[in-house]
């Protein structure tokens, strides 16, 4: 029981943090001793101190000796590697789902998000659009039905999402259109493996060149 209390405390912690780091609530360059963030959760040292280790073994912080935790910045050459990274792995996760009897259910999902968000441009929702874009990129990601590469993709990802939280907001603008997502999709449904994974991989690749200039229109050089 006692075991359990604090995996949950832990996962509490952990849950926290994330969310604040990836929403930009604690942005990049934020450093606290780890006292200091137990009490600004309110919570005890120890299930913070885990947390935190999670949350550097997945490049969101920088745990500094008698210093505590840095929120690591994104820099052009951190979206470079990234965003090619994605693309591999992206186009590996439409093949393989193209490769798959899809079920319906993840399908009317996927449709669901991309009406979403098609609906969110319209509306000029940029918020709502950088949340849907992420839901989009996870699910295709989990219809590779391939757990690993689905969990790569998705910490990678955490990263874009973090990126599009301040260069989105600075410029108001979408990273991408969504209609290429559908291209993806229909390409997924019509078990064109080839065609997908190519359609995949040029989506990420001109999702890198519009954030460099998002990047570039902010006058930051790193987020």
């Amino acid at each position: 029981m006692l075991a359990k209390v604090k995996s949950t405390r832990v996962d509490s912690a952990y849950d926290r943090l994330k969310d604040e780091i990836l929403r930009g609530v604690l942005p990049a360059g934020y450093q606290a001793p780890e006292p200091d963030i137990a009490n600004r959760l309110g919570m005890s040292r120890t299930p913070v101190r885990e947390a935190l280790i999670r949350l550097e073994a997945e490049g969101l912080i920088d745990l500094i000796p008698r210093r505590g935790a840095r929120v690591v910045a994104i820099s052009q050459k951190d979206f470079r590697e990234i965003f090619e990274i994605l693309a591999v792995l992206e186009g590996l996760a439409a093949d393989a789902a193209s490769c798959r009897d899809m079920p319906s259910d993840p399908l009317q999902d996927i449709h669901r998000v991309m009406e979403d968000g098609e609906a969110a441009l319209r509306a000029k929702d940029i918020a709502a659009w950088a949340h849907l874009d992420d839901t989009f990129h996870r699910l295709v990601a989990s219809l590779s039905g391939n757990d690993r590469l689905t969990a790569e993709i998705c910490g990678l990802l955490d990263q874009v999402f973090r990126a599009n939280a301040v260069l989105l907001r600075l410029n108001n603008a979408p990273a991408a259109r969504d209609a290429t997502h559908r291209k993806i999709v229909d390409a997924i449904t019509a078990g064109e493996a080839e065609q997908a994974a190519e359609l995949a991989k040029a989506h990420r690749l001109s999702g890198l060149k519009t954030m460099k200039e998002l990047l570039a229109n902010s006058g930051l050089s790193q987020v």
